[in-house]
This record gives structure tokens, sequence and C-alpha cells, in this order.
């Protein structure tokens, strides 16, 4: 067995960076404000810097007085004391939720800047019936009905009433089997003439008839005086009203102090509050606006009244409802790409700072209208960042596979949250030349107080490990404790006992981020994105694919069709036995069961095949082309890819592993290890390894690239031995911790770093007893370190059954005998959450996951040691008795203290 130490290899100079301390902040989190004094925001600003965190990002959702005098004073206050730490600001770019009110200015706009939609009223009738329709249903949609959660919310927000809803057109088609009216044009008729003082009569003639009344209204949806993602003159309205003024009064901070703004959850806002699942092809109403009008009519012209309805109508041919949902889908996406996102980004490049941000992407939202914007990629074409959000117990251990729908704010894909919503930003970030491999994730909001550090360490290695690299933590409140605003709150006023243990997380995640940023992530498959195919019809959800390739350890990026259209904009090129998108290589390119494709992609696939690249079609082959009007075309384009293999989805892991698709292998096999491949511009590779399952994984990792380097513990910020036997690393993952290899073939002398050289922890050696049993005693974290209640008890313990309401401190005494320069190890099974060890008064710093294990031989002494534990606990149960945002009454479950064994060994 060879054993590569880390003085055979170069120090990667990213590790360099590293272990002098000298890592860049990848972390941002919001710090709420609601009008606090200027000692409190000074307090909460050390706080964050105290965590190990350079930036902060200044939610001002909460503030009583955003853009005006109070809101100037507090951020002047922000600004200064920033400046003090060499801390960066960002700003949240609006003082409602979702981004589009545009601090209120939407109020006093003309109606044409406002939202607006497009709904459909369908009558039937037969052949010789009448029908009337008086003015007020043909003038008018069906009035708006608020759904409970808005009836809740509807004192937060005053929505103009508009008054000029109007009637776009009414068609009949006649819908008999043989006669349909959607496929033969003789069989639809514009009843548009039919109508007199404002009421239609019309009689209908031979036949079953449908009838659509197209009405347009301003008084759907629940943000009415929310700017128009589809205006461009709306969309400047946001940057009149919020970019302008912050740049009047901070010019001289844009780009210096003040680093950037966030859109939080910009919508389409058609449809309900929150709504998903509003796909075409169901009653509700859909976005619209002149811009969008016109681009349509200049594509359809006259046709434009006849096509609409097919958004709507379920039973008309497959292929022109397809064409004509992408024909809309395609124009929505592209304003809001151009009139939105890219407006603003423009205006932000253009004044020296970045624009980031995320959509609503739950449980596929990402792709729809309604409290998304129709397309993950265009909606956030325009920002610097790729980036997503995990809240509320989206992502959780061992929740691959957990769905539920338990209501508005309890619904859940577990394959979704697990095997595509990290990756969505981690692609688009390598594949937008615009992001330079950056992504974000908004991260632990609203999991409650019962989140602590172990799932906050679960998460940051859920989405580290899918190549996330900067992170906006939710939430600091600067709000006097407790507040019931989706928690948790990091610091709380000293009243959160983890305060300490959650800068160490922090030192943690940006070291990982240091590692993955700068250069490109190896992932040897393409899947294509699913958006495009469900706007035109049925199709297999990209994450269906993802789930086995995942499991599989292939990595893989998810690309849009998009990149076969604009192919200067992604810099896509078809070469021998590769796609390349942008940084990105790509060997194979697979296709989740999709019936419809664009043009580009079709030809695309043309030309990769005959350069041989394979492109697998899962489940079956397209039926035809989403947008190109001719029949022919469309059949000619189909049988041009015929050729193409068709997969079952459980064959195409064996294919790829044929294909040389697997950039690594494992032994034994195991569907819980995550993996992330990352080159440096140096050339120098690191591979991060996450073990995703609830057992610790040993085995062997065996790598396509010739095997060398050592191992980066960035938790303690030090380098430990890689041990090979050929190319096969020796590896043992336990669940909430990583591991990370750093692989060069250059050789550099390590003297300069071997202090930052050493052996990992293991328990061997003699097993100790301790003296007797253990004293407890406990602290509020306000009160830290006046510790009270001593108790003797016996571990585990059971303290949370003995105090169900206590949160902060528990500490734990007792002494053992040992022998000076001898290796000694403590070693904690479980607790619950953070611990910190002292031995002889001497600090062993933190740990905040188990098993929990110090080596504390440097400050054994000879006869009896002194060994004290502090455990920091979660402040779920003394929360346990406030109610929460909703007044309900959360019963608290988590555990206290510690709740395993303590061992301790010597030799």
């Amino acid at each position: 067995m060879l054993i590569f130490t880390t003085r055979e290899v170069i120090m990667n100079f990213k590790v360099k960076k590293l272990i002098n301390d000298k890592g860049d902040n990848y972390i941002f989190p919001f710090l709420w404000l609601h009008g606090e004094e200027e000692d409190v925001l000074r307090r909460y600003m050390q706080a964050i810097d105290e965590n190990n965190i350079k930036a902060v990002c200044i939610e001002s959702r909460p503030h009583p007085d955003y853009c005006g005098p109070k809101w100037w004073q507090d951020m002047d206050v922000i600004l200064d004391e920033a400046k003090k730490l060499n801390m960066k600001v960002w700003i949240l770019d609006d003082s409602h939720f979702p981004t589009g009110y545009a601090n209120g200015a939407m109020a006093g706009q003309p109606d044409e800047r406002c939202r607006q939609s497009i709904c459909c009223r369908i009558y039937e009738c037969a052949g010789g019936e009448k029908l009337r329709v008086e003015k007020e249903e043909l003038l008018h949609p069906e009035p708006f009905q608020p759904s409970y959660i808005e009836n809740y919310m509807i004192d937060q927000i005053v929505s103009r009433v508009f008054d000029d809803d109007k009637l776009l057109g009414i068609v009949a088609v006649r819908i008999d089997e043989d006669k349909n009216g959607f496929a033969n044009e003789p069989y639809r008729i514009d009843l548009s003439d039919k109508v007199r003082d404002d009421t239609l009569t019309w009689e209908a003639p031979e036949g079953e008839w449908r009838i659509y009344a197209l009405h347009l209204s301003r008084n759907l949806g629940f943000h009415r005086n929310y700017i128009n993602m589809m205006d461009k003159e709306s969309c400047k309205v946001l940057i009149d009203a919020v970019y302008e003024p912050h740049y009047a009064h901070y010019k001289e901070e844009f780009g210096k102090t003040i680093a950037g703004f966030f859109s939080d959850e910009p919508e389409l806002g058609n449809g309900h509050l929150y709504e998903q699942g509003n796909v075409f092809g169901l009653k509700g109403d859909f976005p619209w606006s002149l811009e969008l009008e016109e681009v349509l009519r200049k594509q359809y012209g006259d046709e434009l009244i006849f096509k609409l309805p097919l958004l709507w109508e379920e039973e008309a041919d497959d292929d022109k409802k397809a064409e004509v949902r992408y024909s809309y889908m395609n124009s929505v996406t592209r304003l809001v790409e151009e009139d939105f996102s890219f407006q603003i980004g423009i205006w932000c490049r253009g004044h020296g700072v970045q624009y980031v941000g995320h959509v609503i992407e739950d449980n596929n939202q990402h792709a729809r209208t309604g409290s998304s914007l129709g397309h993950y990629y265009r909606g956030l074409a325009g920002q610097d960042m790729a980036g997503i959000d995990d809240i509320g117990g989206q992502v959780l251990p061992q929740g691959e596979e957990l769905d539920k729908n338990d209501g508005i704010f309890d619904r859940r894909i577990g394959e979704f949250y697990h095997y595509m919503l990290g990756k969505l930003a981690n692609s688009a970030a390598a594949i937008e030349p615009l992001k330079k491999g950056n992504s974000m994730c908004e991260i632990f909001g609203a999991y409650g107080w019962s989140e602590g550090l172990r799932l906050e360490k679960y998460l940051l290695d859920h989405f580290l490990v899918r190549g996330i690299n900067h992170y906006v933590p939710h939430a600091y409140s600067a709000k006097a404790y407790p507040d019931p605003d989706c928690p948790p709150h990091f610091y709380a006023d000293g009243n959160n006992p983890q305060h300490r243990h959650f800068g160490k997380l922090m030192a943690y995640t940006n070291r990982v981020c240091e590692l993955i940023s700068g250069g490109r992530h190896i992932a040897p498959v393409a899947v294509l994105y699913h958006g495009e195919g469900e706007w035109t019809g049925t199709c297999m959800y990209s994450h269906k694919v993802g789930h086995v390739l995942a499991d599989a350890q292939i990595d893989y990026d998810y690309i849009p069709q998009d990149v076969f259209d604009q192919v200067e904009g992604f810099k896509t090129v078809v070469t021998k036995g590769l796609l390349k998108v942008n940084t990105q290589e790509y060997k194979t390119v697979i296709v989740p069961n999709v019936q419809y494709i664009t043009k580009a992609f079709a030809e695309y696939t043309v030309k990769m095949v005959k350069n041989g690249i394979e492109v697998l079609f899962v489940d079956g082959l397209p039926k035809g082309i989403c947008n190109v009007e001719n029949a022919s075309e469309s059949a000619e384009l189909i049988s041009r890819i015929q050729t193409c293999p068709v997969v079952k989805l459980n064959e195409t892991v064996r294919i790829l592993k044929n294909n040389n698709c697997a950039d690594i292998t494992i032994e034994p096999a195991d569907n819980r290890i995550r993996y992330y491949h990352y080159v440096h511009q140096d050339g120098s590779s690191v591979y991060l390894f996450v073990n995703e399952g609830s057992k610790p994984y040993q085995g062997f990792v065996k790598f396509n690239d010739a095997p060398g380097g050592y191992i980066y513990n960035a938790w303690d910020n030090c380098l430990e031995e890689a041990v090979f036997n050929g190319s096969e690393l020796s590896v043992y993952i336990e669940p909430y911790k990583s591991l990370i290899l750093v692989m060069d073939s250059s050789i550099e002398d390590l003297n300069e770093v071997k202090d930052f050289v050493r052996q990992p922890v293991t328990m061997t050696g003699e097993k100790l007893a301790f003296a007797g049993e253990w004293k407890r005693s406990l602290c509020r974290s306000i009160d830290y370190p006046n510790f009270r209640d001593e108790k003797i008890i016996r571990i585990p313990d059971h303290l949370a059954e003995e105090e169900p309401e206590f949160s902060g401190f528990v500490r734990y005494e007792n002494n053992f005998i040992a022998e000076a320069g001898k290796k000694t190890i403590i070693e904690i099974t479980d607790a619950h959450e953070g611990v910190e060890i002292f031995v002889n008064g001497q600090s062993f710093d933190i740990q905040i996951v188990p098993d929990y294990l110090f080596d504390i031989t440097a400050a054994i002494k000879d006869g009896d040691n002194m060994l004290v534990i502090e455990v920091a606990t979660t402040p779920e149960r003394e929360m346990a008795k406030v109610p929460n945002a909703f007044m309900q009454i959360v019963e608290a479950t988590g555990y206290t203290g510690i709740t395993g064994d303590i061992n301790i060994y010597q030799g």
C-alpha cells in the first residue's frame, strides 16, 4: 500500500490561502431591520463579524420607512460599521415581499404600467341553440376570489381596483370529432361582430360548438400593485423607486462597501399567492402585457384570437396546442428576461455593483407562471449569480423520497429538492458566461427554532457537494428576542446558545466555498431541462434522471434548450465526442421523456450524433417540434433523430458507465454518497465527498485520473495524509461530515506549512475510567457563563425530560487519571448539539456533529485531570411556550445535552 504524504505534492494555491487565513468571504446573511436604535444595529453587525462572516444583506421587508429618513439613518449606521469591520453590504431591493412592489410606487403609475392577466370563459352550445351573454359577463372575467392565505394576509397590502377590463376577443370553434375547428379552419367563427351594445347574441349553426371569451383584466392576482415583469417601463419603476435613491445617497460606496442588490422571489403574479401547479389546460388566468400582445400579434396577426384558447383547451390537436403554448411561454419568458432581469442587471453592473437573487423554484414552479417567472434560466439571466433558496423543511436528511401535500406551506417533492434544486443553480452558474461560475443559496429560513447546528451542517454540505459557492443564511433579526418571524434567528441578541458554534460553521463554509470557486466542475453528462417540455405537453421531470445518476456517483448539469438556440451567448460548440457549453464539456446528453422539443435542439441532436456524442432519449422519442407550425417540417426534423437510442431510465447508469461517463466509482456501492469534482485554474483538482446516509461509509474511491494528493480538513483548517492503494483512495465518511481530496501532479516542499499537517483523530489505546458520576449544571445563553442548578447525574443524560422548557448551555464535569505525554482522545457519541470541551482549563475548540472526537494530549498531566464539557442547545425548548407567527404553539421534540456515551482513550 502506498501512502502519499502531503510533502510529495504541491500545495494547491487555494489551500495555501486557507491555511494562512486569507480565504475570501462567500456568505452574506439577511439582517432584518425594523427601525432599531443605533447601538442595536452596530451590535448585530459585530455579531455577524464574530461569526466569521464578512458581508451582510440588509433585509428591508419589516422596516417601517424603507427609502425614507429612518431608512437612510439606519443605512448610514450599517455602512459605517461595515467599513470599520471591513465588511460588504448587499441590499434587498424592495419594502414588501416579493420583489416587484417598487416600494409602493406602482400606486401612482398609469394603468397600462400595472400587471394584467388574460383569462378565458368557456361556453358550449349545439346547432340551433342561442347563446346570449350580457354586458357584465361579456366584458369582465369571473371575479377574483381570495384564497384562505390571501384572506389572512389581505390587511398587509391595499390592492388597486381597475376599470379597464376588456374583451380581447370571442370565438366559436366546432368541436365535433370529425370537424374540429382547431384542426380545420372552416369550422371556427369570430363572434366579435355579433356583439351589440356590449351584449353577445348568437345562434349556433349545425354541430357542437365551444365558445371562448378572452378577457383582459388587472383585477386578478393578489399583487396588483406590483410591476408588470413583461413591461420595460413598469420594471423601470422599481429601478427609479429603489435603486436610484440608493445610488443618490451612497454613490461613493457603490462597488466598495456596497456589493449589490438582491431580488427576492420576483413573480409574474397571475393566479393565487404561493399557488403551485398552474400549468396549461386548467382554469385560471395567465400573465399579459401590451408588449406581449405586440409580440404575439406580430407572429399570428388576426389568427391570435383563435390561437389563444389553446392555452386552456385540452381536447384540441396536440401539435397545435404545443406550438401555441410554446410561443406564448417563449414570449413571456423572453420579455421577463429582457424587461426585468437584464434591465436591472445592466443597471447594477453599470453602477459598479452586482445583481443577485432567486425565484420560487418549489416543486418545479421554476418553469411556471404565477409565483415564479416561467423559466429558471431566463428569469435569472441578468443576474451575476445563479440563485435558489431552501427554506422550511424542503431539504431534509434522508428526505430524498419523502413527498408531502399537506397544505400550501407543507408540500414537497423530495426528489426535486434533493436531485434538482441545488443542481439547477450549479448548472446555470457553469453554463452562463455572465455568472462566472457563481451560484447562491438562501438557506436555513423557516425551519423553526428546532433547527440547529446538526441540521445546518447537513444542509450546507448538501448544497456544497452540489457546487453552490455562496450562501445567504436566513436570518439575523435585530428585533427584540423572541421574534416569531420565520425562525431560527442567529445570535438573537445573545439568546441563541449556538452563536459561537455557528461562527465555526460559517468558517468551514467559507473554506469549502473557496475551494469550489474560480474554476470549473466536471460533469460528464448533460440532462435536458424539462421547462419547455412541460409548457408544451407531457414530460418526465428532469430530476427523475438526476436521481439515478446522483445515486450512482455520475455528475450532471441541467441544460435548457436555449443553449442550442443561443449558441454565441452560451458559447456552445460541438466537437469530436464533446458538447461544450461555456466552461462545461459533456460526453452524453440525456433527454427525459418529452412530447415536444425545439427546432434548434432537434438540429443540434443530429449534429451531436454525427460527432460521436451520444444523445439518449428516455422512454421514447419526441412526437414533434414545438416551434414550427408546418407539420411536414416537424415530421422531417423528428425523422432525422430516429436513430438515437431510446433507453429505459434504469438502463442509463449502465450505458453511461460503458461510455466512460463515470468520473469515479466507489466500492462498495452506496446510493447516498455524493461527490463534486472541481478543477482550478492551475490544473489541480478538488474532490468533495459527503455521506447523506444515516450510517458511516467505509470503502474505496477509484479515479479516472492518476491518484495522488492530500486530504484537506476544512473544519480544522489542516492537512491530512491521503491513503491510496493503487488507483483507489481509502475513505471513511461519517454522516454530517465531509471529506476533501486535493489532487495535483506537481511537487513542492511543504515544510513551510508543516504545522498544518496532522494525523486524523482516531480512537486507539486503553479506555480510561472516570472518577465517578457526572456533575451537571445549566445556564441560559444570555447568562453564560453563570451556571446554576448543579446536580449529580448519569450519562446518557435525560435533561429534555427533566427540564422540558430549558434551552441554553449544559455543563458536565468529571475527573480522570492519566499519564502526561501519551495520546489521549475524548469521544462523545451523541450530543445536542454544539460541544466544547476543557481539560484542566484548556479549551479544545468546538465540534457540532457526532461522533465528537477531541485529541486532548496537549493538556494531559500526570495523575488527576479535570474534564469540563459544555453543550449548546437550540432555543427550541424555551421557545415552545411562545406562539409562532401564526399564533400557534409548536411542541418541542428535540433532545438536550449529552444523549450518548462519553469515552476516553489513552495509549
